[in-house]
This record gives structure tokens, C-alpha cells and sequence, in this order.
């Protein structure tokens, strides 16, 4: 099958986005030319209009426990409802409820022309689950970050000075056996010291049952993540969040890694001062300048956007803290086989609060003090901060300043004081945008068919009208193609299309089978959690016996 996309700018924040031309889908890649002796199936003309990757969402919690927790506490109305609200523009509808189903996910996710998502806190306990409801969502491949740093028996490894190669191997397995492709670390062994009743655990503070600090335990991660050259760095949820102040632990995770890879998760939420008025302060310009100085570090931003929304996270230390703050006033908790936690509490963010107001200037201004925008990826951490069907939105505000200080005007007057927002006037480009929610994502995750329109990456692409209303422009692609087959246009959706899961290539693969055919490492399993550690693995056959594809990321390069 050969489509022909004439007459389009092509625009992926490498090559230069002003020019017109023709691009090819050749048997699902992208081609410059058309084989020799092959003909065009189908050509569509394309003037006025612009050609992007799919878009590849870094962060977003679409699958596992904590979803249906949340659409437990706040449950769907029917998906028309929410359509009848926007009768003429079915795609800016709002979603029928904060975690929306996943047939609802994999449409809205298709609408803005996003064709590759990650849910980034997969436990291993819940994995196959997770994978379960990733495979159920329509139109998207995705993948998975196992979630390690609490787990008793890691936790107890390290306090007893286990050897690294030791650990690296668990690592690996894990990684491997449950069909992860990155490991994320959540309040390093602060979800398990809350179940001891301890209320914070800073980078050097020790745990109260276990004789290891979270900066040893990051250390000890983010070497095996080093050591199994994994392409994407430690997912790091910092300790602290949501905390004035929280600057310093933050700082002083990122001095913990003594230089190794990192990536940090929902940054928004990790740099907080506590000066000002209400002794609550950005502190986005020492985070950013650290960003900025290091070619070793990214981050995802967390956007808060206003309305109401659902907090989900692993950081039941954190989520307990703000159960007083649930709105509607209900929260639920779970521990999972002592491997983390959960807690999920509604959540409304208000424009008149000064917390609030804040934190939506914060984000912005890591967005806009952050030089290179492959560096920076553009979340809301769906759905902590807001629904992922408001990136059209976060796009206007990075792409026109005048629009952003319409909005600035009507925060608190507090914030408006002191906020150096209005001082940042840079206002992203086309090309800019493309990186931080395409080519820099594909980057950060070693996904070289993916995020680009070089001749030979995969036919996943969005067409979309050149507008000068950027909202308006990602709101609605005009067409979008997975794999070379047309999907979704003009508000239509034309078919599905086969599914891809995304897994981690590593070094010496042969480590996580060793680990797990040991007898001794089955009984320490059994001992700690009850039952063998063969019972959550997942197979790769099982996958593709379930009409999924398989890909594997890159090693990365030391």
C-alpha cells in the first residue's frame, strides 16, 4: 500500500518545517520517493496543511489498579453526554470523567494525532492487568515502567549490602518479566517507611525498619538501569511532592545520581519554594538552570490545568497527607503485596486559589526557562494535573504569550504579584512543539522508528490544518495515519489498527533468565510475597498470542 501526502509542509523539529513537499507511506514507513515500478494506491493534496509524527505521551496513567480505583470514585457518565456538550466539535467534548474508559482513551488520544503512550507506574504485581487494559485501548501502541524502589525484598537486599551485580540481575528480570520497557522509582523507600507509620523520608533519612536511605537506593537503581544500558534513564518521582520547599530534596536527588541519567517526573510538582505571602514560592528557575547545565537529565512538566480532575499516585505517603483536601471529600488506599501502594482522591484545581494559580505558572515556566525543548516533554501527568484532552490548550499557552497572559490576569492577585511569568515572553515555535511532544520523547525512550519523518521510520504521522489558533489546530487533525492506514478524518474514525507493546532491550538479556531460574531467589520470593515469582511473569508469546506486536527500544549508547 503506497499513500502519497502532496504539497504538505513536514515538520518534526529536525528538518526544516517551512518547506513543502511530497512524503510517501510505503507499506507502513515513511519514504521520500516511491520504489522503482510501484504506484501510488492513494494521494491526497495537501495544501495549507502540515504533516507531524504521532505524538508520543511520556506520562500518562491509562492502565493498571489505580485507573479503575479512579473510575470507581468518580464514575463515568455515558461518553454522549459529554459529546452532546460540544455537539458541532465532538473532539473538544470534555471527557466523560477524569479516568475515562479505555475505549474513550485510545479515541480522544487519536483525535490530537497521539498514536504511542507509556503508563508509567506498572506494578509488578499488577503488570499483566496493566498490559490488559493498555491492549484493550484502541489506536495506540504503549509501554510500560515497572515500578521498583519499595519492594521488601530490594529494600532488604540493600540494607544487607548486596552486591550490584546481584541487584542488576533482579533488575533486569524484572524488567523483563514483566514486559516493561523503563523502571520508575516513586518516593524511593518512602511508600513502604508510611506503612510504618513515618510520615517523610528526605534523601538522606533512614528507613525505620530497613538500614538504607532513598539515596542509596537510587543509586543502586539508576546503576542497574546504567549497567542493562536501558534507553531511558531512572523515572524518578522525587520525594516531597507537592511540598513547599521542596526544592532542596529535589536538588538533592539529582546530586544523589552523582551525575548518571535521570529523568524527572511531573517536575511541576518538585520545585516549590516557601517564600512569598503564603510562604509558597516557584523555585522553577533552580530546577531549570540544572536542567539547562546537564545533557544527563529530562524531565516531563505535570501541567496543572484548571477544572476538576482525579490525583492517582504510588506516593501513598504524599496521597494520605491531602485526603483532607479530596474534592468531592472521598479517597481510597491500597496496599499492593508490599511491592508499593496507592491512593487515589478527586481533586479540583480553581483559579481563584493561590496554590493553585501557582502551580499552573510554575509549569509554564520550566516550559519556557528550559532552552532546548528536547529536554522538556509536555504532560499534565494525566490525570494529576488535568486531562491529557487539554494539550491542545497547553499548546496555545507555550505557542502565544498574549493568550497566556489572558489567562495569567485572571489568577490569584497574589500570584500575579509575584510570578515572573509575564517576563518570559519566548513563545514556541511549530518546530519546538514537535520536539517536546515528538522527537524528544522518541529520544528520551531510545524509539528511533518513532517521532520522526526520516525515510524509513514507521508510517505513524497527523496531518493538521496550519492555524493560527494552535488550540484549534491540534484539537482536530485532519487525517491521521498509523502505520500507512488511514484511521481517523475529518471527526471520522475509519478503523482500528494493530497494536504494538513496547519493551525493553537490554545487555546480557540472559541475566533476568538466570535470576529467576534460581531456586534460591524462587524461595526468597515465595518467603516475602507467598507466591512464585512465575505466576506474574508474562511471556512474549503470551503477547503475541493476544494479536500484539512486539517492538524493543534501543540499547543506549555509553
Amino acid at each position: 500500500m503506497i499513500v502519497q501526502l502532496s504539497q504538505v509542509r513536514c515538520c518534526d523539529g529536525r528538518v526544516d518545517s517551512t518547506q513543502v513537499r511530497d512524503l510517501f507511506l510505503v507499506d507502513g514507513l515513511l519514504a521520500d520517493t516511491v520504489p522503482r515500478g510501484s504506484k501510488v494506491d492513494s494521494e491526497y493534496r495537501l495544501p495549507g496543511h502540515v504533516v507531524l509524527p504521532g505524538g508520543i505521551d511520556i506520562h500518562t496513567h491509562i492502565g493498571g489498579g489505580k485507573v479503575n480505583l479512579a473510575r470507581l470514585l468518580l464514575p463515568s457518565r455515558s461518553v454522549d453526554s459529554a459529546i452532546h456538550q460540544a455537539p458541532s466539535k465532538p473532539w473538544l467534548a470534555p471527557l466523560s470523567c477524569p479516568v475515562p474508559n479505555t475505549w474513550e482513551t485510545g479515541r480522544r488520544y487519536i483525535q490530537m494525532g497521539y498514536t504511542t503512550c507509556f503508563e508509567p507506574a506498572m506494578l509488578p504485581a499488577g503488570a499483566r492487568h496493566a498490559h490488559a487494559e493498555m491492549r484493550d485501548t484502541p489506536w495506540l501502541d504503549t509501554g510500560g515502567y515497572v515500578l521498583l524502589g519499595n519492594e521488601r525484598m530490594l529494600l532488604q537486599w540493600i540494607a544487607q549490602g548486596a552486591p550490584q551485580h546481584l541487584i542488576t540481575d533482579y533488575v533486569a528480570w524484572m524488567i523483563r518479566s514483566h514486559a516493561a520497557c523503563a523502571v520508575k522509582v516513586v518516593n524511593a523507600g518512602g511508600i513502604d517507611a508510611f506503612k510504618f507509620n513515618q510520615r517523610h523520608l528526605d534523601i538522606d533519612e533512614t528507613h525505620p525498619i530497613f538500614e538504607v536511605s532513598p539515596r542509596r537506593i537510587l543509586q543502586v537503581l539508576s546503576t542497574a538501569v546504567s549497567e542493562l544500558g536501558l534507553a531511558h534513564p531512572l523515572h524518578v518521582h522525587c520525594s516531597n511532592l507537592g511540598k513547599a520547599g521542596n526544592i532542596d530534596s529535589t536538588l538533592a536527588t539529582i546530586d544523589a545520581l552523582e551525575g548518571r541519567r535521570m529523568h524527572i517526573a511531573h517536575a511541576q510538582y518538585h520545585c516549590y519554594g516557601n517564600d512569598g505571602p503564603h510562604g509558597f514560592s516557584s523555585a522553577a528557575h533552580l530546577l531549570a538552570d540544572r536542567v539547562n547545565a546537564s545533557n544527563q537529565m529530562t524531565i516531563d512538566v505535570g501541567q496543572v490545568l484548571f477544572g476538576q480532575t482525579i490525583t492517582l499516585s504510588a506516593d501513598t505517603m504524599h496521597q494520605f497527607e491531602n485526603r483532607k483536601r479530596a474534592n468531592p471529600r472521598k479517597t481510597v488506599f491500597q496496599d499492593i503485596e508490599c511491592q508499593a501502594g496507592c491512593g487515589a482522591l478527586p481533586f479540583r484545581y480553581r483559579q481563584s486559589q493561590y496554590v493553585h494559580s501557582l502551580q499552573w505558572a510554575i509549569g509554564l515556566e520550566l516550559f519556557l526557562r528550559i532552552n532546548d525543548p528536547r529536554k522538556v516533554f509536555l504532560t499534565t501527568d494525566h490525570p494529576n494535573g488535568g486531562p491529557f484532552t487539554g494539550y491542545p490548550h497547553l499548546i496555545r499557552l507555550l505557542m502565544d504569550y498574549d493568550f497566556r497572559m489572558s489567562i495569567f490576569e485572571q489568577l490569584h492577585p497574589d500570584v500575579q504579584k509575584t510570578s515572573t511569568l509575564p517576563q518570559l515572553k519566548r513563545q514556541y515555535t511549530l518546530d519546538e512543539i514537535a520536539t517536546a511532544t515528538r522527537s524528544g520523547p522518541a529520544a528520551a525512550l531510545g524509539l528511533s522508528n518513532r517521532g520522526t519523518l526520516r525515510p524509513g521510520s514507521l508510517a505513524d504521522v497527523a496531518v493538521y490544518r496550519i492555524d493560527s489558533d494552535p488550540e484549534s489546530m491540534f484539537s482536530n487533525p485532519a487525517m491521521v495515519f498509523r502505520r500507512g492506514k488511514l484511521v481517523y478524518r475529518e471527526g471520522r474514525f475509519l478503523e482500528d489498527s494493530d497494536k504494538t507493546t513496547i519493551v525493553a532491550e537490554m545487555r546480557d538479556r540472559e541475566r533476568a533468565e538466570d535470576w529467576s531460574t534460581s531456586k534460591e531467589h524462587q524461595q526468597l520470593w515465595r518467603d516475602r510475597y507467598g507466591y512464585s515469582p512465575s505466576r506474574t511473569a508474562i511471556r512474549r508469546d503470551e503477547l503475541l498470542s493476544e494479536g500484539r506486536l512486539v517492538e524493543e527500544n534501543q540499547v543506549h549508547a555509553s
